[in-house]
């Protein structure tokens, strides 16, 4: 028998009988009326629970992690305002069905039985997976997350500080809101989980407005290893700039007390603040999970003793809010309402095609109010002397600051944020002088630490921001990959394109660095960004392009709502000459404020009937290669991809028409990199004869092998000699 029909007839059957749990008796600020709409909302979460397993058993609903002994939830979401935003647990069912009680017109048994369903009509994830998730209720959508959210939750809070003194357009959350997020006790221990929270403490400390709830529901158990006893009150109740508040979680009135004074102190002092909520959990940890396999039949039969709905019960009749019969009459008529409704859910259309579950891929487009540029006198104000040296040819990194300056100056929901980006100005001093320009609440030094860095920035792009973050060195991306591909990627894909964070993240990156850091400060493989779906990727190769690109990636970020990574190759921040000593090849002056170059926009050098493909350093290094092959008798046209996702397909087989042979030269390495893909894409839409050229499947050295593993001007003049001499 289901364990959920067992804790169904048990707690029916304890009502009935008057055998309910001890407990102390109902205390606190919850008003009767209340307390009963937050055990209607605990009830309703239980049947949808019990009834997303019967969906599942019969093949109509999918996969499931229930609630079922974190209905305490409904208690804290009682305690908070419907426009608080909320970063959910997974177990969070009672939280979103008292929130919906909170907000008219939303209909959670409809709703949520569509998401167990995975119907095209759920509302929040349009079939896409069954996720906790609302717009109207404030309830950014989560799928299976181990702690991943905290980082993004810290940033959102961080953002309505930031609103105050620089109100985005687009902005959400209200100046005295807080923002909440949930997670379990096993979660408390992820690496994500501590570095948000440490990120969290480490600004409280030093006084930064931080309206944040962390809530962690602890029952003890995560799947199948046990929390000690202990541990997380020990963990986290002596946490600088952290206040901790305990309840227990199977007692409303104490978990609404509890919350409510956690609530109010966040709101009141803007500083973080710590629940913790002891629970139980019901059926294991998910509906293909059979604890009974692994857990003591005593352990689970406890927490089924100490179910949270019979303590409620207990509760409201002890204080004459309800009768027995009353309770009853409560949760048997959602049961009812929940097989009712669920015999329709299962009715309506699914999702059938690639086109219809990719369709929310990449976000809406969101209306901007149209921007003329800066006033002459505050761009003069920002730029100072070099105003006069924008006409003057320069290097890339000296573009790349300017274009900033120019953005910032015309869009002020824009922010940049990242290790040693303000005093300092980056590492390669690309942001230098930026912190002076627009200060440091817009020009953020953060921690050192990468997913709280990424974090930042996609709670930021909650509340209207276009963050700008930086990551200071690509290998270092590894670190946090996830809050790209895992959260930022993702969000909009499971709200159905309704929950957006855009940005544009900047990474210094790939090889051809001399003489510092190996393969840490030179990692030559962008794999792991081109396997993210949705996202843009963009590699400038001149300065000049990588000023108009950014301002296309900010154009996209703000008007189009995408998630950007544009990386910086680091051996061209500083590259002046192309073919001789101080011949100044590779500098070009500040192309005007106005001119871009458009997503999929690939350049194009020389008309030659030998075609090279690459771009960042192969496209510096083919254009010194370029007149080795002339004096050879080969001429050549160099196209300059920009954009590596999406891959400029068409625009790129347009540059190559005409062309007889085409090398590609890819400085990422042979395996699950771009050449990968443009050798594929050559071969199944040209006739064209073509060959690769990439660097070895190595890591890199320091020292004077630091570009042997790579692609150099010889050896590309050598793999296209050999490629045109082939008959």
């Amino acid at each position: 028998m289901d364990r959920a029909d067992i804790v169904h007839d048990a707690f029916r059957g304890r009502v009935r009988s008057g055998d309910l749990p001890r407990g102390t008796a109902a205390a606190g600020p919850l008003p009767p009326e209340q307390a009963v709409a937050v055990f209607r909302a605990q009830c309703l979460s239980r049947n949808l629970d019990r009834r997303s397993r019967k969906m599942q058993a019969a093949g109509q609903g999918y996969y499931t992690i229930g609630s079922s002994g974190h209905e305490g939830m409904a208690a804290v979401a009682a305690a908070l305002r419907p426009d608080d935003m909320a970063f959910l647990h997974y177990r969070d069912g009672a939280f979103q069905t008292m929130r919906s009680a909170q907000v008219p017109g939303t209909t959670p048994t409809w709703d949520m039985l569509l998401s167990f369903s995975t119907s095209t009509e759920d509302p929040i994830s349009g079939g896409r997976h069954k996720v906790l998730g609302s717009r109207p209720l404030m309830i950014p959508p989560q799928t299976s997350t181990i702690a991943s959210h905290l980082p993004k939750a810290v940033g959102a809070a961080y953002s309505i500080g930031l609103a105050r003194r620089h109100p985005p357009e687009h902005r959400v959350l209200a100046d005295d809101g807080l923002v909440m997020c949930s997670f379990g006790d096993a979660s408390s221990n992820h690496s994500t989980a501590q570095g948000a929270i440490n990120s969290a403490c480490w600004t409280s400390y030093q006084s930064v407005p931080l309206p944040l709830l962390f809530v962690c529901e602890d029952n003890g158990i995560g799947i199948s290893v046990r929390t000690p006893k202990g541990w997380v009150a020990a963990n986290y109740s002596q946490k600088p700039g952290l206040r901790y508040f305990h309840a227990d979680g199977l007692d409303i009135f104490d978990t609404y007390r509890a919350a409510t004074e956690a609530a109010d102190y966040v709101r009141r002092c803007r500083k973080p603040a710590f629940l913790h909520l002891s629970l139980v959990r019901l059926y294991g940890h998910a509906g293909s999970d059979m604890q009974q396999t692994y857990l003591d039949r005593q352990v689970f039969e406890d927490w089924e003793a100490d179910d949270p709905l019979l303590h409620s019960a207990r509760l409201l009749i002890d204080s004459g809010t309800l009768t027995a019969a009353e309770v009853l009459e409560i949760y048997d008529s959602l049961d009812a309402q929940c097989e009712k409704v669920a015999e329709e859910a299962v009715k309506r259309p699914r999702l059938q095609t690639a086109s219809e579950v990719m369709a929310s891929l990449i976000p809406p487009p969101r209306p901007c109010a149209p921007t003329n540029g800066p006033p002459a006198e505050a761009r003069a104000a920002a730029f100072g002397a070099d105003m006069k040296t924008l006409d003057q040819p320069q290097p890339m990194s000296r573009l790349l600051n300017w274009a900033l300056t120019d953005l910032m100056l015309e869009h002020g929901e824009l922010a940049l944020m990242g290790e040693d980006v303000g005093r300092k100005g980056g590492v390669y001093g690309v942001t230098q002088k930026l912190q002076a320009r627009f200060g440091p609440s817009r020009v953020i030094d953060t921690l050192l630490d990468e997913q709280s860095i990424l974090g930042l920035a996609i709670g930021m792009a909650h509340n209207g921001f276009v963050p700008i973050p930086e990551i200071q060195f690509l290998a270092y991306l590894h670190n946090a990959e996830d809050q790209l591909r895992g959260e930022a990627a993702t969000l909009p894909f499971f709200s159905n394109g309704q929950f957006t964070n855009p940005m544009v993240l900047r990474i210094a990156g790939l090889g051809y660095q001399k003489g510092f850091g190996g393969h840490f400060h030179n990692d030559n493989s962008l794999g792991v960004l081109r396997d993210i779906p949705g996202i843009v990727l963009a590699v400038p190769s001149r300065g000049d392009d990588a000023a108009k690109m950014l301002r296309e990636c900010v154009r996209l970020a703000r008007e189009e709502q995408r998630v950007v990574v544009f990386v910086e190759p680091i051996a061209l921040y500083p590259m002046r000459d192309l073919h001789g000593d101080k011949d100044g090849g590779w500098m070009r002056p500040y192309p005007a404020p106005d001119r871009t170059i458009a997503l999929g926009e690939v350049g194009v050098t020389g008309d030659g009937p030998l075609a090279i493909v690459t771009y960042g350093n192969g496209h510096y290094l083919s254009q010194q290669a370029a007149p080795l092959l002339q004096a050879r008798g080969i001429d050549t046209r160099i196209v300059d991809l920009r954009w590596l996702a999406p891959l400029p397909e068409q625009a790129l087989l347009d540059a190559v028409q005409g062309a007889q042979k085409v090398l590609v030269v890819d400085e990422c390495r042979r395996s699950g990199n771009v050449s990968e893909a443009l050798m594929t894409l050559l071969a199944e839409r040209t006739d064209l004869p073509a060959r690769r050229l990439a660097a070895e499947d190595s890591f890199i050295a320091t020292g004077p092998a630091y570009a042997a593993t790579m692609p150099s001007r010889g050896s590309i003049a050598e793999a296209a000699a050999a490629l045109w001499g082939q008959a």
